[in-house]
């Protein structure tokens, strides 16, 4: 009974783990025609959604340390996808912005929700709950 807490099947990390694992896994085909990582893939949702930013902006909306992406972005932008450029104002700053290339990728990589949507196979309402309750999570471990 004291240890019932640690037994694997009581664990919320692990379904969650198991979960983005094999999500992950499904994704992996679809971005290995678009030449991308899933890393990757969520940088670029990000520079396909703000058009360009900065370093310290998109690692603070993707909770990504800049150890992890200073490499993936130079990676990206040795296939072309985007250009990292120093700030005139502040050298410390390194904007990114996407090249057409890195553009056009948008649409080929358009059908992939879709497709990952038929994968997972939840109603609307069931993917809007998880969607609120894992936010949900992610702001209460962020007050921590």
């Amino acid at each position: 009974m004291k240890y019932d807490c640690l037994k694997l099947e009581n664990q919320l990390c692990f379904p969650l783990y198991l979960c983005s694992k094999e999500i992950i896994k499904h994704y992996t085909p679809h971005l290995d025609k678009l030449n991308l990582t899933y890393t990757q893939y969520i940088v670029m949702l990000y520079l396909w959604e703000h058009g360009k930013s900065n370093v310290k902006e998109i690692g603070n909306t993707l909770m990504l340390d800049s150890s992890t992406l200073t490499p993936l972005l130079k990676k990206l932008e040795a296939k072309g996808y985007i250009t990292r450029k120093r700030d005139v104002s502040d050298e410390r700053i390194v904007n990114v912005s996407l090249t057409r290339k890195g553009q056009k990728l948008k649409e080929d990589a358009v059908e992939i929700p879709k497709k990952m949507g038929y994968c997972i196979n939840l109603n609307e309402k069931e993917v809007m709950s998880l969607y609120s309750l894992t936010y949900k999570i992610l702001a209460n471990i962020e007050k921590e």
